[in-house]
């Protein structure tokens, strides 16, 4: 019986491990349609795709010779640029266009970076190499190198981001810009440029998302689809109105999902669906997310 339960509580850490791992990725991706959901007040239905081309920019250097973590470097900087003139030359001019307006224009991005990718690099499937060596000095069986430097990584940049914000005047600026316009005006602040900059943060905190889980389901131009409902999902679980939420939400469905996959018969078939459900009861038994505020208009 012991060496049975030793068998049950090794899988059980192996799963929630790896979930955690793509937990990270998840959280990546979910703390950017945070960051532009608080930007704009909209989702950006392209985050996805644009975390993809930064990862096929990525893989364009390490082609021309770079080495990986250069062309981490160089993709996520690009990334960051490219997300700075998106904000200004789409996002800017349709503001305050109808709604219906700005969806069209996220949704016109996705198409966009979706078939410019495959037209530039083909819609084969491509292997993509792991920022982290095979062998970290020792090894495990829970863990492996790629999902241990994931870990890491994620966990870095997250910290990154919350000194930015915290301890920085542009990154207090940025907060202060997102929560109130009105009053960040008042004191001085460039909204519109705090703006630009947050959607920048945004695509390269996705670039990062994106070059560490090509390795993982390869690359391709539709790699990251079921990646951003993930993202979604994580990022309405623990609120829109919450960065730290909706980092936690994405460790959250990545270990969930993981734990669907392992112990459901067939899970591995149902981690999509199961992600569309958890949108769904969110959405109707908690529409701010587990540590979202509630936002009241007055009208």
């Amino acid at each position: 019986p012991w060496l049975l339960g030793a068998g049950i509580m090794e899988l059980f850490l192996q799963l929630t491990l790896a979930g955690l791992a793509i937990g990270s990725i998840y959280s990546c991706v979910a703390l950017s349609v945070v960051m532009v959901y608080q930007a704009s007040d909209h989702f950006n239905f392209a985050q996805g795709e644009m975390a993809m081309f930064s990862t096929y920019i990525a893989w364009t250097f390490l082609g021309m010779g770079a080495p990986i973590w250069l062309s981490f470097v160089l993709a996520v900087a690009l990334s960051f640029l490219a997300g700075v003139v998106i904000e200004r030359l789409l996002v800017k001019p349709v503001e305050d266009a109808p709604i219906l307006n700005q969806i069209m224009v996220f949704i016109g991005l996705l198409v966009i970076f979706n078939n410019m990718a495959g037209w530039i690099w083909e819609f084969t499937i491509k292997p993509f190499p792991s920022l982290f060596p095979a062998d970290f000095g020792f090894k495990s069986s829970l863990i492996g190198p790629h999902h241990m430097g994931v870990i890491g990584l994620t966990l870095l940049v997250l910290l990154l981001v919350f000194c930015f914000f915290r301890f920085t005047r542009v990154g207090l600026a940025m907060r202060a810009a997102a929560a109130n316009p009105d009053s960040a005006r008042l004191v001085g602040v460039s909204v519109g440029w705090m703006l630009a900059l947050g959607w920048g943060l945004a695509a390269a905190i996705g670039a990062v998302g994106g070059i560490l889980v090509a390795p993982i389901v390869y690359l391709e131009p539709n790699m990251m689809a079921g990646v951003l409902l993930y993202g979604f999902a994580g990022a309405l679980l623990g609120g829109v109105t919450s960065p730290g939420g909706a980092v936690l939400g994405g460790l959250i469905i990545g270990v969930l999902e993981n734990w669907v996959g392992g112990y459901v018969p067939g899970g591995s078939e149902l981690k999509l669906t199961f992600a569309l459900i958890l949108i769904i009861a969110v959405l109707l038994f908690k529409p701010a997310g587990l540590f979202g505020r509630v936002v009241v208009k007055r009208v």
